[in-house]
C-alpha cells in the first residue's frame, strides 16, 4: 500500500514499447513493489501491488498469459 504522504514523490514511467501516444499504463516503483495506473487519467487511481504481485504480473506477461489474441 501506498501512503499518501508517499503519492507525490512516486516517479511514473511508460514502458519504452508505449507507442507514444496517450494510450498506456504509467508504472511507479514502491518501497513494497509498484503501482500501476492509466496514463490518460493519472488522477483516477492507481492499483497498487506487493513485491511479489508484481513479479508475478511482470511474470505473465512475459510469457504471454495476458495476450489478447
Amino acid at each position: 500500500m501506498v501512503a499518501d504522504s508517499d503519492l507525490a514523490r512516486l516517479e511514473w514511467r511508460k514502458s519504452s514499447y508505449s507507442g507514444g501516444g496517450n494510450d498506456c499504463v504509467e508504472v511507479a516503483l514502491t518501497a513494497d513493489g509498484a503501482a500501476v495506473r492509466d496514463s490518460k487519467n493519472p488522477s483516477g487511481g492507481m492499483l497498487t501491488l506487493s513485491g511479489s504481485q508484481w513479479d508475478a504480473l511482470l511474470a505473465a506477461a512475459r510469457a504471454g498469459e495476458l495476450d489478447l489474441s
